[in-house]
This record gives structure tokens, sequence and C-alpha cells, in this order.
């Protein structure tokens, strides 16, 4: 028999990144949170590979770190090798990606949630949500009720969880906890559009059982760079990653097991992640390439567990063990845990508004892997927007809505309820169409403001932050107003450089912007240089050398603020609009984009079809004047 448990504003399904980062900013804006997890000791998992960022994915948690949130502390707390990404290539995509100590990660995390005021965090199966008047009904497996104002659903892979290991298939979720069972047919049931994602993760081998002593060693940055913009001192990398590639013998296990797959037996159902596919695939895709690369990588300071990753696999446990022991130093390495395929239920975040709240289900917002996202970064991305907007909704604040043009985070959510996943969608720097100036070193200048604003940056952080925005524009203006002879000193430290000499005098700004020399390379010649932080330094260099690129990705980006600020009315009815084509007017009318912008980015809607909406626009407005 069902009996009342209690009420909360906010209440989160889930305590994975995603949940994490929702609860936690609902409760630090005043709302009573609760969370709920079908096993404590998963809170703040990593079921795949232990580390946190990487391309793009670094983006995200220097992102969740300016406005408040908390993965990129904690990856700092629990950090065992950082290292820069990209740093051959330009600052755009310089991504930072940290091994991590995956237990410890999940108990840091736990005890914050513990610690957090106005949040309880609670082992309980939610296995049916009902709407109700006021909000929603949320029920346990042991039959407690909760009445609750709004509701984040966070469930990752739990959700019909299913593994695939060979012909082995039965119902659970990652590493071997309970499965969230009901909940779907109750979403489903709601109205929810559900459908099957599958993802995996590779076997876990025994240390000792490696021989290191050919393999390629992969050493952290000195010094290594934190996450957070408030973590100082990170100290001395901890453990080493090594290297490691596959071979023709490897290939050949494989093609002659591939009838053993699931993936190609046909026995998932769910679709898989493009860009982080299974280990099989990669050899029935690439069956020309030679060899793949893959990395060994420690789980953590106290345990013997190191991850392969790039070895995903859903093979028979027997034959992972075959095509591992083909591979240089795995020829005899143990098997501590296999690597399986996990399959699950996710929504079509189709159906949801920027905000992630469903279009259809005031007070109902999904985020994560829930959303048809893969990637522990993602998650606690969407978690953040979520936790948020359901605590402004509570509040009876304005939503917060982050566009493409400010942040990855704006361009990950607008991605996914604009355009749909139709595979686990994964960030990428492709994906900003403005990465020049969505740089990972600027996140603090770019999103401090709204966590600022929203409540979740107390005063004296963003007081730095305008201190050190100050000090970058003064420091570019005094550059550019330093002129350079040609003495002596000059010239032979452009020699060192191999720089082309100079004839006359040039400002020190125009010297920063040569591809040799840097603002840190030119500081013997720049008598009166003010003494600055690493970082503003850092940022002073980036804005003189790319000056030019800036500039010119800032005017697209105020011809797109033009058409995201041309909200569409909501009452709008797209089958009055002569002139719209069929199939624009289907998905705009399914769609219900909130402005012109979105509208454009839409699948299926043209450049023509956006010239006819506007023109309709502007005779609705007139009418309503």
């Amino acid at each position: 028999m069902n009996y009342f448990a209690g009420e909360y504003d906010v209440a989160v399904v889930g305590a994975g990144h995603a949940g994490i980062e929702a609860a936690l900013a609902a409760a630090r804006l005043g709302c009573k949170t609760a969370i709920f997890t079908i096993n404590m000791d998963a809170v703040g998992n990593c079921p795949c590979n232990p580390s946190i960022g990487g391309t793009a994915k670094g983006h995200l948690v220097r992102e969740i770190d300016a406005l408040g949130g908390e993965m990129g502390k904690t990856a700092d707390e629990c950090f065992l090798q950082s290292r820069m990404l990209n740093r051959g290539k330009g600052p755009a995509v310089h991504s930072l990606r940290a091994q991590i100590d995956r237990r410890k990660y999940s108990s840091v995390m736990k005890h914050k949630i513990e610690l957090q005021k106005n949040l309880d965090l609670r082992q309980a199966e939610i296995t049916d949500i009902e709407k109700t008047e006021g909000g929603y009904n949320l029920t346990t497996r042991m039959l407690a009720v909760f009445k609750c104002k709004t509701v984040i659903i966070a469930t990752g892979t739990y959700l019909g969880g299913r593994i695939f290991v060979g012909e082995v298939s039965y119902e659970s979720g990652p590493d071997g906890i309970f499965p969230a069972a009901f909940l779907g047919s109750s979403l489903k049931k709601l109205g929810l559009p559900l459908r099957r994602f599958k993802t995996g993760t590779p076997a876990r081998v025994l240390k000792s059982s490696i021989d290191f002593s050919e393999l390629e060693v992969q050493k952290g940055d000195e010094p290594p760079q934190p996450f957070s913009y408030e973590t100082e001192n990170l100290g001395e990398n901890k453990v080493e990653c090594h290297v490691s590639w596959t071979n023709d013998e490897t290939k050949q296990i494989i093609l002659e097991n591939i009838n053993r797959s699931p993936l190609y037996a046909g026995k998932i159902e769910g679709v898989g992640p493009r860009y982080c596919p299974s280990f099989e695939d990669k050899i029935m895709r690439f069956k020309d390439k030679p060899r793949h690369q893959l990395f060994i990588e420690p789980c953590g300071l106290d345990t013997e567990e190191m991850y392969l990753q790039g070895m995903s696999s859903s093979l028979p446990e027997e034959v992972q063990l075959k095509f591992y022991h083909t591979i240089k130093g795995l020829e005899h390495c143990l098997i501590m845990r296999p690597a399986y395929a996990i399959e699950y239920d996710c929504v079509d975040p189709l159906a949801m508004n920027p905000t992630l709240e469903f279009k259809d289900f005031e007070g109902l917002f999904g985020a994560g892997q829930f959303n048809g996202s893969s990637g522990y970064e993602e998650a606690a991305a969407q978690g953040l927007v979520a936790g948020i907007n359901a605590a402004m909704k509570v509040l009876g604040r304005e939503p917060v809505i982050f566009d493409r043009s400010e942040s990855y985070i704006g361009t990950l959510v607008d991605d996914l309820v604009t355009k749909g996943a139709n595979e686990p969608y994964r960030m990428m720097t492709s994906r900003a169409e403005y990465r020049l100036i969505l740089r990972q070193d600027n996140a603090d200048l770019r999103l401090s403001k709204y966590g600022h604003r929203v409540g979740l940056i107390n005063d004296e952080r963003m007081a730095k932050v305008e201190l050190k925005e100050k000090q970058i524009a003064e420091e570019v203006e005094r550059v550019k107003s330093v002129n350079i002879g040609t003495g002596k000193e000059v010239l032979d430290l452009l020699e060192k450089y191999g720089s082309t000499e100079l004839k006359t005098g040039v400002t020190l700004a125009e010297l920063v912007k040569r591809p040799e020399l840097n603002y840190e390379i030119l500081a013997p010649i720049d008598k009166h240089r003010p003494e600055l932080a690493w970082d503003v330094a850092e940022q002073v260099n980036i804005n003189l050398k790319y000056e030019g690129y800036i500039e010119r990705q800032l005017r697209q980006v105020e011809h797109f603020k033009k058409l995201e600020s041309k909200i569409i009315p909501d009452d709008i009815d797209y089958n009055e609009i002569t002139g719209l084509r069929k199939e624009a007017m289907q998905k705009l009318n399914k769609m219900k984009p909130r402005s012109i912008g979105q509208a454009s980015r839409i699948s299926g809607v043209s450049p023509a079809d956006i010239s006819v909406l506007l023109v309709y626009m502007e005779q609705f407005r007139r009418k309503k004047m």
C-alpha cells in the first residue's frame, strides 16, 4: 500500500553526472531538492573511462565550472594525470583531459551531496511518475510517494538497461548495478517519446599482468593545468599512461568471431555511438586499416585495474581474452572485468525546449544520456542547465537559455533540441561554429556573469573575473602602444627564434602576431611589462595573435544574435502561412521553435522557408498592433 513520504521543490531521478549537477544547482539556488539513486554506492560513478575532459569535452567542463558547477573542482581533487590535447593546433581546439581516480571521484561527489544544504540523497528506485495538478507524484519500488513541483529525469544508461556479452544477455545497469526496470513503462504511459540506444565499455585488466617494458609511455604535462578556475595548484602528476597497437592477428580473431558479436548477430536493437564504436565495429568499418591504437590507463591509486581505452567490445569473454593477448604488452593479461555493450531507453530530445523542459509536460525536465547524448561531460552540462531551469521555475524567475554563440553548452543543448539525436550525441569542436571565441581558456570570461546572475557564482569570485577582464584589456592596449626599435637586443632575439629582421620600428603587438613569436617570448625586449598572472598573459597573447579572426567571428555572432532575437509568437499557426513548403510546415508545427534562428537550424526548413516566415511574422506583428 502506497504511503506519502514527503514533498520537494525539485526531484532528480538518477545520481550520475547529470543528476549530480542538476541537484546541486537546484539546492544551491534555494530549492528543497531530492536526488534519487538505485544504489548510493554508484553516485558519481564513472562506468566507462577513468577520465574527465578530452577534445571539446574539456571545454564543457571549464564552462560548467565557470557557471558554478562541480565537475571541474572534483576532477581536480581526484586527478592522477593532466594533459592539454591538440597543442599542435590553434587555441580554439586545445582541450584539457585528466585521468582521475574513479572511486575517489565517486566518493568525493557523494560526500558533497550529503553535505549540501537543501539536498537529500535517497536510495530508492523510482518506478512511476504521475502528473498532478501542482506538479508530479513520484512512486518508489518500496511504494513511497513523493510530491514534487518539478522533476528532472537523469537515468543515464540504467533505464531498461540490458547487458550484452557474446551470446549472454541480461537486464542490468552498468557495473552490475540493478537497472531501472519499471520507470520506462511509466514514462511511455505519460507520453514521452522513448527509443533504444546502445553504448559499451572495454575490459579492465590486472596491472601486474601487463608487460610495460616495450610500451610507449605517455606522461602528463608539467605543470599540470586544473579544470576549475578556483583550483590554485594541482601538484604533480601521479601516474603514467601507456600506448599500444593492435595488429593483423588481432583483426583476424575479430573477423573469425564476428558472428558471435550481438551487434552483428542482430541481438542489439539500439543505435550505437558513431564516434566511439566497439572494437569489432572499427574492424568491420575499416578493414583496410592495418592497426588501431589503444591507451592503457590506471583506474586509481588504490586499485590494480587498468582501463583499455579504444577497445570496447561485446564479443564473448573468451574471444576478448584471445584478441587482447595478440597485443604488445597484453600477451599475458588477466581480465578483471570483461568488456560489455549496454542497451537502454532514452528520449527524443526534440520533445524539449532549450531549457530542457518538455514542451508538453510543464515542470518535467530531462538531462544527460536520457536525452540521447553520450559522455560524462555532456551529461553534467545538461544537468546544470536542467537544474538551473527547474529552480527558476520553482522560484518564479525567468528561464536561462544558453545560445550557441556564447558556449559549447549552448551548442550542445541547441543541437539536441533542434536537430535531435539519431545516435548517442557526442560534443566535438567542429559542432561549434564560433569555436575561436568559445575557447576553453576563456570560459570564465564568457560565462561567469551568467552564473553570478543566477546565483551560483558569489560576488568575490565574480570580482576576480572582472579584475582579470580589466587587466587583459589594459595590457592589450599597452602592447599595441609599445614601439620596438631595431637595436641589437631586438635583432638578436628575432634571430634566435628565426623571425624576419626588422628594418624599421614596429609595435610590440605586430611582433606578437608573428607565428614564431608570442607575448612571453618577447618579454626581454618589453622593459615596462607589468607582473601578470599566467592566465592573464595567455589571454593577452591569444587576443593579439588572433585579433583579426576574432573580430570577424564576433561579426558573425552579431548576425546570429539578430536572428535569435526575432522571437516567434507562441500562437502562430504555420499551416496558415502561404508559401511555406509542406515539409517545413510539418517540422515547424512539431518543433515550435522559439526564434527565427532556431527555426533556421531545423532539418527540412530551407532559407526560402525562413524568408517566407519573416514576411509573415512582420504581417502578424502589424495585425497585433
